[in-house]
């Protein structure tokens, strides 16, 4: 079982790190599952509390926020568009993934729900996890994971090395095992 996470005290940037990583990944051929954050929509509220997540490997695009009002300091989080993302990723396949990645365990998954079914699907499958995990959520992620997630800086070359060791790994057991 493979699972790692990154957080960053940068706010966004752990988003738009994954964001980047997918993206180099399926550039590379990877084939990938989870949800990634859209870099590219622009946010509508001055906090940039308002965002659109892709589905993997190939959309769609799907906005997992709500229009509160101005001067809202509510959660924006919409329960049905994440409720939308999960089953999207849930009814995917990630037969020949090599990589699942979640932009963000965040609150819904604290709280059991969201795509903790599918992390763990994910895992039961032997497909590597990479998690997105904000400050505030650390401790529920490390209870979550029992310990088994390696934490990764939050940087490009981390991540990727760490990617790259998985392939190894891989391609050293099905070397082994049809050898």
């Amino acid at each position: 079982m493979q699972i790692a996470y990154v957080t960053s005290q940068t706010p966004g940037e752990t988003d738009r790190l994954l964001a980047d990583i997918a993206a180099q990944l399926q550039a590379q051929g990877k084939s990938l599952a989870g949800i990634v954050k859209v870099s590219s929509y622009q946010s509508s509220f001055e906090n940039g509390c308002d965002m659109k997540v892709r589905v993997l490997p190939e959309g769609p695009e799907i906005k997992i926020t709500q229009n509160l009002g101005a001067g809202s300091a509510a959660c924006r989080l919409d329960p049905a568009a994440i409720a939308e993302a999960v089953t999207r990723v849930e009814t995917g396949s990630m037969d020949h993934s090599d990589l699942f990645m979640l932009n963000k365990f965040g609150p819904e998954e604290a709280a059991g729900r969201g795509f903790c079914n599918v992390i763990g699907r994910a895992l039961e499958a032997g497909v590597p996890v990479l998690v997105g995990v904000g400050g505030a959520s650390i401790a529920a992620f490390e209870n979550f994971a029992d310990g088994l997630a390696v934490p990764l800086a939050d940087n490009e070359q981390a991540i990727l090395d760490w990617v790259q060791a998985l392939a190894s790994k891989s391609q050293t057991r099905s070397s082994a095992t049809t050898g």
